[in-house]
């Protein structure tokens, strides 16, 4: 959206706002690049709306807090799209989580690799500043499932940070996570990219392989349902992963790649990464 654009739908909104109770906007879904997100959300409180945001809702954890003022001054909602909390199977094993008493840490292993091409170097999801960087773009839905599955995380260690890849481990109240994003086509597995695969999307729990590659029909429907029943998630909801993730942004590398995910080493090879090196300078 330009800027004419952006005016025209401001002044559209503001016009509506002190208009008749039937034309006023109720909903605004946002679903622009994520540093603009906030200013979005934003508008929507202004004119009494709703905002129905995609992920991130903001990259900054500390904007969540004006967010939520907001929310109060202009009594409006500020919806997060959370769609992988909808899919039945991952609903299930969260139920079975919380129905165990033993204390035992499960062992996860996540990994998610969607290959994209160069122009994503130089568009907005490519900047650091604009996007989030790949934990933020791409991992941001993953690492809010791990939370919203195991608990709060307790301790996270970096092995990997490059542009187009992040590897590391979470040790969560209730899980281990051994996590691996990539939109490097070079980790896709040989038997994806052979078979002309743009993506590989994998969960493991405890060594067995968590299917939920079938459920992710009509979520965004679902999500919707969800909302405009009055059963959406949001601010406080989404806040846990946005703050985990500025967490992992900031973090140094560990010196050592004990218990890291089985693809940072050859992902590393593949880019031409010098992995001591790299921690040496580091």
């Amino acid at each position: 959206m330009n800027n004419k654009n952006l005016l025209d739908v401001v002044r559209g909104s503001e016009k509506r706002r002190r208009g008749a109770e039937e034309g006023r906007v109720e909903y605004v879904s946002i679903c622009t690049p994520n540093y603009l997100h906030d200013a979005h959300i934003r508008l929507a409180l202004r004119v009494n709306a709703h905002a129905i945001c995609e992920k991130p809702l903001v990259i900054s954890p500390w904007n969540l807090d004006a967010l939520e003022e907001l929310e109060h001054e202009h009594g409006g909602r500020v919806y997060s799209v959370l769609q992988l909390r909808l899919i039945p199977s991952l609903l299930a094993l969260r139920e079975t989580i919380r129905s165990q008493t033993s204390g035992q840490r499960a062992d996860v292993c996540l990994s998610y690799i969607t290959r994209r091409g160069r122009w994503y170097d130089v568009s907005w999801k490519g900047s650091q500043e604009k996007s989030g960087g790949i934990a933020t773009n791409i991992g941001i839905h993953f690492f809010d499932l791990l939370l919203w599955l195991f608990g709060e995380a307790e301790d996270s260690k970096l092995h990997l940070n490059q542009s187009r890849k992040m590897a590391g481990v979470l040790e969560l109240q209730r899980a281990r996570v051994r996590w691996f994003l990539s939109t490097d086509s070079d980790d896709l597995p040989a038997e994806v990219r052979e078979s002309g695969g743009y993506a590989y999307r994998s969960m493991t729990v405890d060594g067995q392989e968590l299917e939920f590659s079938g459920g992710f029909t009509d979520l965004h429907t679902r999500v919707y349902e969800e909302i405009l029943a009055g059963r959406g998630t949001g601010i406080s909801d989404a806040r846990p992963a946005i703050e985990l993730v500025h967490s992992i942004n900031r973090s140094d590398l560990e010196n050592t790649l004990q218990g890291a995910h089985p693809m940072v080493a050859t992902a590393s090879v593949a880019s031409g990464q010098d992995l001591k090196a790299e921690r040496k300078a580091a």
